[in-house]
């Protein structure tokens, strides 16, 4: 299931200094853009929880984004369970609402094709704001998943919070993530709440992106793939 739903733009200092033929390129540009990724991860983990029985997962996603801050997309992964594959289909609306503040709201559609017949589907509303200052930024967000047939019939919330900087003049980066989760069904885990966290370290080379990560929950090790896991990544974005 997605961690991310949309990435922000960097807008370049050159710009207001175009000229003439390059502004009239700008004027022309399509008011949609297209957005993808490839990904290959060591153990596809969700909230704290490993969706691959901790092995290797293929990841892919793409969204289409409209100048006016509207933008659909999917994104997919192979799992262990449900069929083998999970598809997320996402909508919603990304804009600035102040100096440095962005919000970002929408909905989540979590599909298992091959579920073989069990009830497993379910939408998931998000709201997330993003705060920036200089290379450091800042994601707070909540999901809530209202009583669905998937969840048994409950409801489930998830807050969260992802801090990250980008080292200047470096292609390093360091991020981190902390999670809480409240749900008689299983987003909650062993006891109805789950806390989970990681800490992680990013390398890009062009349009490619290496990742490692530390991640854990305080969920009972009874609970495979809830225990503490290194887990790598490579991303190629386009």
């Amino acid at each position: 299931m997605r961690k991310s739903i949309l990435g922000l733009s960097a807008v370049a200092l050159f710009a207001s200094m175009s000229t003439p033929a390059l502004a009239q390129e700008e004027e022309a540009a399509e008011p949609i853009t297209i957005t993808g990724s490839a990904a290959l991860v060591s153990d596809y983990r969700f909230r704290g929880f490993s969706q691959s029985s901790q092995n290797v997962a293929v990841q892919a996603g793409i969204t289409a984004t409209h100048e006016s801050g509207f933008y659909v997309g999917t994104w997919g992964s192979s799992i262990s369970f449900a069929g083998s594959s999970e598809v997320d289909i996402f909508g919603g609306w990304s804009g600035a609402v102040a100096e440095g503040m962005t919000v970002d709201v929408g909905l989540l559609y979590y599909l298992y094709p091959k579920h073989g017949g069990g009830d497993t589907d379910f939408f998931e509303p998000y709201i997330n704001l993003i705060g920036t200052v200089g290379p450091a930024t800042i994601k707070v967000g909540a999901n809530y998943a209202w009583s669905q047939s998937a969840l048994g019939d409950n409801d489930a919330i998830y807050l969260h919070a992802e801090p990250s900087i980008a080292i200047p003049g470096t292609p390093f980066g360091l991020n981190g993530h902390l999670g809480y989760a409240s749900s008689d069904a299983f987003p909650g885990g062993f006891d109805g709440e789950v806390w989970d966290w990681s800490l992680g370290a990013t390398a890009t080379w062009k349009n490619l992106t290496f990742g490692v990560s530390y991640v854990d929950t305080d969920e009972p090790g009874q609970i495979r793939g809830s225990d503490a896991a290194v887990v790598f990544s490579l991303t190629a974005a386009f």
